[in-house]
């Protein structure tokens, strides 16, 4: 594990109960669907992977945009999130995201994705049972 010097400052906390779930700071408050009351409505975890995924991934594109293009401020990111139950009841997720950012060509947005995919802790290369797929996304489809 890397030494505490080269941790961000930020920590953040969130807190899930009674069918809700809330950051301590007050950013997000939202209903959550429960497996106790299924007629109940809120955010699925497959809704929270996608969303996590894709402002996780749209942070390290707009980092990396910012090495490649001054258009970084047209990034986007769409993420879906689907999760399967291994033999021995575990969940697994599968993400597939895509990203796209005005006036790129080709080659700059796959080296936009290709570094972005790099950042984070979860990336296409892991071999947990997180898997995670990013891809440039097609023209015109956001």
């Amino acid at each position: 594990m890397p030494d505490s010097g080269s941790w961000l400052p930020e920590t953040a906390t969130a807190t899930a109960e009674g069918g809700h779930v809330r950051t301590d700071d007050g950013g997000l408050s939202t209903a959550l669907a429960s497996p106790l009351a299924p007629h109940c409505t809120g955010l699925t975890p497959e809704q929270l992977l996608a969303a996590a995924f894709a402002s996780c991934l749209h942070h390290a594109a707009v980092e990396a945009a910012g090495e490649i293009t001054n258009e970084a401020h047209t990034v986007q990111v769409r993420a879906e999130a689907k999760l399967g139950r291994d033999d021995d009841g575990r969940y697994r997720a599968d993400v597939h995201a895509s990203i796209s950012s005005a006036g790129l060509s080709r080659q700059q947005l796959a080296e936009l994705v290709e570094h972005a995919d790099r950042l984070w802790p979860f990336t296409s290369g892991d071999a947990s049972r997180t898997r995670l797929t990013v891809t440039p996304a097609e023209n015109g489809r956001h």
